[in-house]
């Protein structure tokens, strides 16, 4: 079987490795460099008092058991939640983590992909954060699904790469070619740099080409099937996120051997 000519693309832990570990957790991205990711994906909201503190959802209910409104909350009320033990006893006590804190531990040459959960009220705050981080602004990719949001970012953060998170699997109408050509203009009129796609079968060699085509960086989100990511690949996208990316990169080795 020939193999394939593209170069594998960035395998990014989704929420750190959260297959195995509590999402959004030190223990979670730390776990992701032990497996060997490429990067990582993390989201991010702001609290009462203006701190960027690491997690998905706008409620803390999900990940700690307790209801607590994350933009309500200080960031010494929000410590004090367990955000681990609903993953396992191995995992008690992990605790939100704030920004600061996850970009000290991004080894230089590995990557972090930070969504934006909130609006442009962050963006003070996550100017200070960038500005006094060690990380090189090329480790460093700004993510989120509100393109308006994103334009703003785009024009705060210049030196940064930013990417529009689209969900395509649900969208039915973006699917035709006039809908694929109204993201793109999208994307480009904003100075976008990239698109971050939810995975799709309609999600063919043809369009990504075509996306490719116009300059911008694809990534597709979020799969943890061998053999799906080895179809994206032979299309040429740029980074897969995954909830077990260090598996799924020695996976995607094995098939890449046993094709020679």
């Amino acid at each position: 079987m020939k193999k394939n000519s593209h170069s594998r693309p960035v395998l990014i832990a989704h929420r750190g490795e959260s297959y195995d570990a509590p999402e959004n957790t030190i223990a979670a991205i730390n776990l992701a460099w032990l497996q060997n990711a490429d990067a990582v994906e993390i989201d991010i909201h702001l609290t009462k008092d203006n701190k960027i503190v690491v997690i998905h959802d706008s409620n803390t209910k999900r990940t700690s058991g307790v209801s607590s409104v994350v933009k309500s909350r200080s960031l010494e009320e929000l410590k004090k939640l367990d955000v681990g033990s609903s993953k396992g006893e191995k995992w008690i006590n992990e605790r939100i983590p704030v920004l600061q804190e996850v970009l000290k531990i991004i080894p230089p040459e590995k990557s972090i992909f930070i969504e934006i959960k909130c609006g442009i009220e962050l963006f003070d705050a996550l100017k200070n954060v960038l500005e006094t981080s060690a990380l090189n602004n090329s480790q460093i990719k700004l993510i989120g699904f509100d393109l308006r949001v994103m334009s703003s970012l785009k024009k705060s953060f210049p030196l940064y790469d930013v990417y529009w998170c689209k969900r395509i699997d649900k969208e039915k109408i973006i699917l035709t070619q006039q809908g694929w050509d109204k993201i793109i203009t999208a994307v480009k009129e904003n100075n976008l740099d990239g698109l971050n796609l939810s995975y799709s079968g309609c999600l063919n060699k043809r369009i990504v080409e075509i996306i490719k085509s116009n300059d911008i960086k694809l990534f597709v989100w979020t799969i943890n099937d061998p053999q799906k990511v080895n179809k994206l690949i032979s299309y040429g996208i740029d980074g897969i996120m995954s909830d077990r990316a260090g598996w799924l990169k020695n996976k995607i080795n094995e098939l890449g051997n046993s094709a020679e």
